[in-house]
């Protein structure tokens, strides 16, 4: 194949106007899905593909496709790049919104190069990957895949009390065609690592071979309020306390493990929350993630197992709820392999790694052969308006998805 190269500068400028469309009064990035300013970004990015001579498609859940199809016909699956471009609260501007656009320049590339490919490309905007103000996180691309139902997802009631099927309807995202209309030959996907592994070993890229199982799950500890200066230590049921050591015990479980087990406690509350009370209930959420399912079950029933006699150590009562529950992706083993050769082939250095949050990608797998592309992240910083790869890293990972597109699609 002759080396094709996209044009970087129109990349780059196209990440930089849409990292504007969303700031709030002080200036942080917050385009939230199905909000005003996610329709703001829609907006743009649907003229971006139009001015690519792409024909836009949106399903009912608001998944955006951008189709190249006319050298092929309406019938063939499509060689489907993408990612997301709604955001987190005070985002950065590379997370999602890279895979997306680097997937339209890359279509646009092959386009103004005169190829025709022997089956149709198309790049995808999934709904609210990020999940801030609807549950679950990748609602889109989970619907699409076939993993929720159509219904569930549009009833689904957001952080500040909005359904998301009426705000889809009410920001002109509410589209005609049923998720998984279109099924792909082939997903893959660009991204940031949002870690710090690939720069801080000196790698340009990551193929990205599996991805971690995760489970999810809310916690409450019931207790007894009483006088913090009156109750003896010893005659205290304390659920704060109980709390405090359900988490070293999770800290402990995944520091002794020889694997890339992590656990995380990421909120935590006490009731009554006050100085002088004993906490009569403590509430907290629990992350645990392994790319190896075994494993994954094993940290739950160690955990399970250490909640129950702690109830019983402490006198307090213990209930759990399941808030999700993924279990560990193995990407497509052709593509990664593909990865891998066309970093090669343009000099650069690459190694396999394993993505530790979730993505779009993962949900695709379930339907077509997928696999994804790492860029490395500035101090592994990601979630963060300090979020930044550089400029030649990002060219670099669109070039190398450029190539592995061309493979797939047969130009």
């Amino acid at each position: 194949m002759t080396a094709l190269a996209m044009n970087a500068e129109r990349l780059l400028a196209r990440l930089h106007t849409l990292g504007q469309i969303g700031r709030d009064k002080a200036g942080r990035l917050v385009r939230l899905a199905a909000s005003d300013a996610d329709k703001a970004g829609r907006d743009q990015l649907a003229a971006w593909m139009a001015e690519a001579g792409l024909e836009l498609a949106v399903d009912a859940i608001g998944n955006m496709f951008g189709l190249w199809r006319e050298a092929t016909g309406p019938e063939a699956a499509p060689v489907l790049l993408g990612s997301h471009i709604d955001s987190v609260i005070d985002a950065g501007i590379y997370d999602g919104c890279y895979g997306v656009l680097a997937g339209l320049e890359v279509i646009q590339t092959l386009k103004e190069a005169g190829l025709r490919p022997a089956r149709p490309l198309a790049v995808a905007a999934f709904t609210n990957e990020e999940g801030v103000r609807y549950a679950p996180d990748m609602l889109g691309s989970l619907t699409f895949a076939g993993g929720l139902d159509l219904a569930v997802a549009l009833a689904s009631v957001g952080t500040d009390g909005s359904v998301l099927g009426a705000e889809l309807s009410r920001i002109g995202y509410a589209g005609p065609h049923a998720p998984g209309f279109l099924r792909p030959h082939a997903y893959v996907e660009l991204h940031i690592e949002q870690g710090p592994v690939l720069e801080r070993e000196g790698w340009q890229l990551g193929a990205v071979e599996n991805l971690q199982g995760i489970s999810w799950q809310r916690v409450t500890i019931d207790g007894v309020a009483n006088h913090a200066g009156t109750t003896p230590m010893a005659m205290r049921r304390d659920a704060g306390i109980a709390a405090a050591r359900a988490m070293l015990f999770l800290r402990g479980l995944a520091t002794a493990s020889n694997h890339p087990t992590v656990a995380t406690v990421g909120s935590l509350a006490l009731e009554p929350n006050a100085i002088n009370v004993i906490p009569a209930r403590a509430t907290f959420t629990v992350d645990l993630r392994d790319p190896d399912e075994a494993r994954l079950q094993q940290a739950e029933a160690a955990f399970a197992a250490h909640l129950a006699a702690l109830a019983a150590e402490e006198g307090v009562s213990i209930s759990t709820e399941r808030l999700a529950r993924f279990q560990p992706v193995l990407f497509d083993a052709g593509i990664v392999a593909s990865i891998e050769a066309a970093a090669a082939a343009r000099g650069l250095r690459c190694r396999r790694i394993t993505s530790g949050a979730g993505h779009d990608a993962q949900m695709l797998a379930r339907i077509c052969p997928a696999a994804m592309i790492f860029v490395p992240s500035a101090e592994g910083i990601s979630h963060n308006p300090r979020e930044h790869t550089p400029p030649r890293d990002l060219a670099a990972g669109a070039n190398v998805l450029l190539e592995v597109a061309r493979g797939l699609a047969g130009c």
